[in-house]
């Protein structure tokens, strides 16, 4: 008699999907999720939440590529976004952000993705969010269009943001999304509709939006590789917690493009040692060595007087048609355009008088300004004031552009969370 020994062949997990929405909001892109089709124990916070999404975008990957996962090895596009009913008065929709490390097994939920934002009000009115009565009143009857306004409650740090989403009638009669448009962005490669962004009182009311009372500082920063001990930078906390210093003082232009400075790993080492530095001076880090764990903030940034240049495409920027010139570093990389978040920052700063921003853009009292960044420039709009002795932006304003790239289901290996 013959006895066969049979090996049990071994069990690996199953996939599961999850309903997901692949989106491109201003310079970013990111993957986005409605809470409730979230599994169970990923619908709160926890480890199995950050496990699950983390596998989405393919982190950790130690080849910084993300090839297994939605991410595309860039802060750019290390991004995920959940969507939920309103839990504020007087909005349409919840939106959580989060930072995903390409590297590390972190997700940072500490700030706001500007860029991503732009996205927000349109997959909400997709994702069946928004009040339908709301985006059907929004359509002028003479012209089978109109602008829907989407109130945002941000969670990760507690503000308004209002989306103005250009929506229409399709041909069955049915509102749709206006996602296509002559609207050009820098940084973004096809025109798309353009979606007008309003960040409403984006500092805390109870504290200062310059953290050290100051609009300008004296900034020590020793040890950190610069020629100088010292240099002056503006600490602010408006959109993102952001350090502003001149460019000159790094030994820039303020005309750098991202080859200039990412290949360069003796100068990012740099960079983020005074990232650290300041973030110690805005109370942020009790010591920088907790920076290693809070890499979205606070964002570094350098500021020039106007002048001209060639973008990343190409395209020629004239001093002509800017106020200044600001490069930003993100996730430990000069930004390939600019961040929503310190988008903002500029504006609140620029439209402060006698911050390093404001002396970068000629000075005096501004409204507006249009600065130049690698891939080209970005008008924004800014009020401040001062209330109670303390410096207050009541309102900054941009305009992005959004699209839908892929409507579906994302897979991730049971397991994994």
């Amino acid at each position: 008699m013959t006895q066969t020994n049979s090996q049990s062949k071994p069990k690996f997990a199953p996939q599961i999907s999850v309903p997901a929405t692949y989106m491109r909001g201003g310079t970013s892109k990111g993957t986005f999720f409605k809470l409730s089709d979230l599994p169970k124990r990923c619908q709160v916070v926890g480890s199995p939440r950050d496990n699950f999404l983390l596998r989405v975008i393919g982190s950790p990957d130690p080849y910084g590529k993300q090839i297994d996962g939605l991410g595309n090895g860039s802060s750019s596009t290390s991004k995920t976004v959940i969507l939920s009913e309103a839990k504020q008065a007087d909005h349409d929709v919840n939106y959580l952000f989060g930072q995903v490390n390409i590297a590390k097994p972190m997700i940072d939920w500490a700030g706001n993705c500007g860029n991503l934002t732009a996205a927000v009000g349109a997959c909400a009115i997709n994702m069946g969010l928004v009040d339908a009565d709301k985006i059907a009143s929004s359509i002028d009857k003479d012209a089978d269009s109109g602008i829907c306004e989407v109130r945002i409650w941000q969670e990760n740090i507690g503000k308004t943001i209002i989306a103005h989403v250009p929506v229409y009638k399709d041909a069955n009669d049915k509102v749709q999304v206006q996602e296509t448009g002559d609207f050009e962005l820098d940084g973004v490669t096809f025109p798309a509709a353009e979606v007008k962004i309003e960040f409403i009182d984006p500092v805390d009311s109870s504290s200062d939006m310059f953290p050290t009372n100051n609009l300008v500082d004296d900034f020590d920063v020793s040890g950190c590789g610069l020629d100088k001990d010292s240099v002056k930078a503006t600490f602010i906390s408006a959109g993102i917690p952001t350090i502003f210093m001149k460019a000159e003082d790094l030994g820039f232009s303020g005309t750098e493009l991202q080859g200039d400075i990412n290949s360069n790993d003796a100068l990012l080492a740099k960079l983020e040692k005074i990232r650290a530095r300041g973030g110690v001076a805005m109370g942020l880090f009790k010591d920088e060595s907790e920076a290693q764990a809070s890499q979205h903030i606070p964002k570094i940034a350098w500021v020039a007087p106007a002048q001209s240049y060639t973008s990343s495409s190409g395209k020629e920027v004239n001093a002509n048609d800017i106020d200044l010139v600001v490069r930003a570093m993100s996730m430990g990389q000069l930004h390939h355009a600019m961040m929503g978040t310190a988008a903002v920052a500029i504006a609140a700063a620029a439209t402060t008088q006698g911050t390093l921003v404001n002396e970068a853009a000629g000075g005096g009292e501004l409204s507006e300004v249009r600065f130049g960044h690698p891939s080209g420039t970005l008008l924004v709009g800014g009020k401040t004031e001062q209330v109670e002795g303390r410096w207050q932006a009541k309102k900054v304003s941009m305009s992005r552009s959004a699209r839908r790239i892929m409507v579906g289901e994302v897979f991730v290996p049971a397991d994994a969370f």
